[in-house]
């Protein structure tokens, strides 16, 4: 092949090579200018930024207050029950009407609360989740220097008096705007889920205080179920002599709910 040739052709190669390497240059270097817009879309408009002055207000700012009593399309809150978890000024002991009592919102709450509550309060309710026992052992300093962490122990949420008399509008309140040190779930658990939490709430408190008057006649309880904090209730039954079966335990909080026994 004639040199002329390869020389040509490497020539050629150079010049190909020259456009994407003058495109990544331009990349990556800072420009003040502003850059090229083929397609001008709404890049470029007339417009006051964030905080910048204003000469059409009164005031001179161009960022501007909510209309006095102007409401957003679906942001009424008006329903205290569904909101709030108040009637009439005293805490709700149901549901909102929004809410169906039945397993589906009990699982649902089971879930949430799992997921939510059981870090702090444990998987029972017991105050005894897995954050609070490693909180609790960095407060009492029992493997290393003192280092200043500042812990509350967590509600018992199914012993504590001051919990289990409280009613479910109450529970949804507070796992709604938080109380004491706890933060409030308002804006990361929607509110039929928080409701669905406190109704779970609720079962598991009752599961605690089952009493023979709670076994449905004619059933016993099955011989697998082993005692556990939240089987407590059941085992107290069977020793009086009253069975239930296991597919309408009372280690299911959700079964005495759908009841009526709350």
């Amino acid at each position: 092949m004639p040199r002329i040739f390869i020389f040509v052709g490497l020539i050629l190669l150079l010049c190909l090579l020259l456009p994407p390497a003058i495109i990544a240059r331009v990349r990556s270097t800072p420009n003040s200018n502003l850059p090229i817009h083929i397609i001008q879309d709404m890049a470029f408009q007339s417009k006051y930024k964030t905080q910048a002055v204003n000469p059409m207000f009164a005031d001179g700012n161009t960022m501007r207050p909510p209309v006095t009593n102007a409401v957003a399309r679906g942001e009424t809150y008006l329903d205290a029950h569904l909101y709030d978890g108040v009637i009439d000024g005293q805490w709700a002991n149901v549901l909102p009407s929004q809410i169906k009592m039945d397993f589906a919102t009990l699982r649902r709450g089971q879930e949430r609360f799992n997921i939510y509550c059981s870090v702090c309060h444990g998987i029972s309710g017991g105050g005894n989740g897995i954050v609070n026992q490693r909180a609790m052992e960095l407060v009492a300093n029992t493997n290393g220097p003192v280092n200043g962490t500042v812990w509350v122990q967590a509600k018992n949420l199914v012993h504590d008096e001051l919990v289990t008399v409280q009613p479910m509008g109450q529970v949804f309140n507070t796992i709604t705007y938080g109380i004491r040190n706890m933060a409030g779930y308002g804006s990361q658990v929607p509110t039929e889920d928080r409701w669905a939490i406190a109704a779970y709430v609720k079962a598991l408190q009752r599961s605690q205080i089952a009493q023979p008057s709670d076994v449905p006649a004619g059933t016993k309880v099955a011989d697998h179920i082993s005692p556990s904090p939240a089987t407590t209730a059941v085992h107290n039954v069977a020793s009086k002599g009253a069975t239930i079966p296991a597919s309408n335990s009372l280690t299911n909080p959700a079964t005495s709910m759908l009841e009526g026994k709350l």
